[in-house]
């Protein structure tokens, strides 16, 4: 692999679809876009398959001066490959949602989703700093069309809206990246993550950066913004919204806040906890009384990142790779569950769950899928949901057992909506003719289904294959956080504070023997 710039090939060859997608017509822009994302995830299991476990922290780097002050700097670490890895696999599944689904301006609409691929990549990729803020704000540019131009009825609201919220917490972000460049005389990622930062200083720069990761992850009360954005977003786009971009924010948050401003993040860890726990609580609640499939689904998305956010703040190893996993999980388990909503909403062109009913007896394997990822979005043993949502809980609570009491709660709850959910679908009688005359899911449904279907239960039953090229970089960053890490109450209970501790490991190799 030495000398081969892969990252910017698999940036180039859907960009390249994208321009050959706005000339062709209907159905050739769809072969087109599908094998462009096929071509593209064969470059990711190729990185993936080169990825050195135990070699340097930084791989693939791409270095290259456009002008002052602004490079063309790719590379990553294993954290940003698993999350490259979902994007790519995610994409191939999203076209063939859309084979069907889409009638108008067929080659500009998937134009947008690969020229969105590129954009995500290219944000995990990025290794300045402003270069990664172009990515990041660029990646809004064609979801905004997608929910604007093939959206619902109120797609004008939701987009708008959509486009607003993240917009705004953006430039206060803009405004700290140009304090922190010349504050450290580099923008170069790696090096900042490195730097000491002013106490006070980073009080106010964990705020700016947290403004926009909140609304992306998204936190309560930032989310009003997604349940819109699904609702009215096609099939796909939720697809890639729930799998793909609300991720944005959870690696904003261990890419940028803890490493660059541990002691803020400290600080403002309580904060974190208190907004994750009403999210668990409230959204699962909000949940359980949706009519609307999708906005159940949406709610439900907001109370799992929740895990997210608290995992990522516990300050300790296994809250971390919980977080990283719940992530990996919830982009599986999620974009499943739209595509369940999707199938069932092509046939019968509405998502209200009182319209359907007893689907496990015209299509049995359509209720198969649906409640495999049922069932690994509640958590459970043997799925991708289980191992993630363990791990965060396990973190959370060596620093507050009260955190990890309510968020809990969260599990419970979602077996409540998820199954409910499921019962009024799949199970009872058929009141409705037209639901019952629905044929069931299509070879090509039977292809976006059994791949995620496969890739949940191998994380469930084999997470090491996701957490290894995560493991050493995952210790590194613990190593930054372990002095100014708050000790929690568990700790605290033990004798142990968590800053006395922890191993401080000031280099990535130490952290990979460490970890090994």
């Amino acid at each position: 692999m030495e000398g081969l710039p892969i990252l910017s090939l698999m940036m180039l060859v859907p960009l390249a679809g994208a321009l050959a997608c706005l000339f062709a017509g209907a159905n050739a822009a769809r072969w087109i876009a599908l094998g462009a994302t096929l071509v593209t995830f064969v470059l990711g299991v190729v990185l993936w398959s080169n990825y050195q476990i135990g070699g340097p922290q930084w791989q693939f780097t791409e270095r290259a001066e456009l002008f002052a002050g602004f490079s063309w700097a790719l590379g990553i670490d294993g954290i940003a490959l698993m999350l490259i890895m979902l994007s790519v696999f995610l994409m191939p599944v999203c076209i063939l949602a859309s084979w069907d689904s889409v009638k108008k301006r067929v080659g500009e609409y998937l134009a947008a989703f690969l020229v969105m691929e590129t954009l995500m990549i290219g944000t995990f990729a990025a290794q300045d700093l402003f270069l990664f803020y172009v990515f990041f704000e660029a990646g809004l540019i064609p979801m905004y069309l997608i929910i604007g131009v093939w959206g619902g009825d109120n797609r004008i609201y939701a987009s708008y809206k959509f486009f607003l919220y993240t917009l705004f917490g953006s430039v206060l972000m803009l405004i700290a990246m140009f304090w922190m460049v010349a504050e450290a005389g580099t923008s170069d990622i790696p090096t900042l993550m490195q730097y000491g930062f002013p106490p006070a200083a980073q009080t106010w720069l964990w705020l700016a950066f947290f403004a926009s990761f909140a609304v992306k992850v998204p936190m309560w009360p930032f989310h009003t913004w997604l349940p819109d954005a699904h609702v009215q977003a096609p099939t796909a786009g939720s697809v890639i919204l729930a799998g793909v971009l609300l991720k944005l924010g959870g690696y904003g948050f261990i890419r940028f806040s803890l490493p660059m401003f541990p002691e803020a993040s400290a600080q403002f860890a309580w904060l974190v906890f208190t907004l994750s726990m009403i999210a668990v609580v409230y959204t699962s609640l909000v949940a359980l009384v949706q009519s609307d499939m999708k906005k159940l689904i949406a709610y439900s998305s907001v109370a799992h990142m929740a895990i997210v956010t608290v995992g990522l703040f516990a300050f300790n190893v296994q809250g971390l790779e919980g977080a990283m996993i719940v992530m990996l999980s919830h982009g599986l388990v999620s974009a499943a569950l739209f595509l369940c909503v999707g199938v069932i909403y092509d046939r019968l062109h509405t998502r209200e769950i009182a319209r359907y009913g007893g689907l496990a007896i015209n299509m049995p394997y359509y209720a198969l899928f649906f409640l495999l990822f049922t069932m690994a979005s509640i958590g459970l043993p043997g799925t991708s949901g289980f191992v993630g949502e363990f791990l965060s809980l396990a973190g959370i609570y060596q620093t507050s057992s009260l955190v990890a009491l309510v968020c809990t709660t969260g599990i419970i709850l979602g077996a409540a909506y998820m199954l409910y959910l499921y019962r009024r679908v799949a199970f009872g009688g058929q009141v409705n003719e037209d639901a019952a005359a629905m044929r069931d899911i299509s070879v090509r449904e039977w292809a976006m289904m059994a791949p995620i279907a496969a890739s949940v239960l191998w994380m469930g039953v084999y997470p090491e294959s996701f957490l290894a090229p995560m493991r050493a970089d995952i210790a590194v960053l613990d190593a930054r956080l372990a002095a100014a890490a708050p000790a929690g109450d568990a700790a605290l209970a033990a004798g142990a504070p968590r800053a006395e501790a922890a191993n401080a490991l000031p280099e990535h190799a130490s952290a990979k023997e460490g970890a090994h």
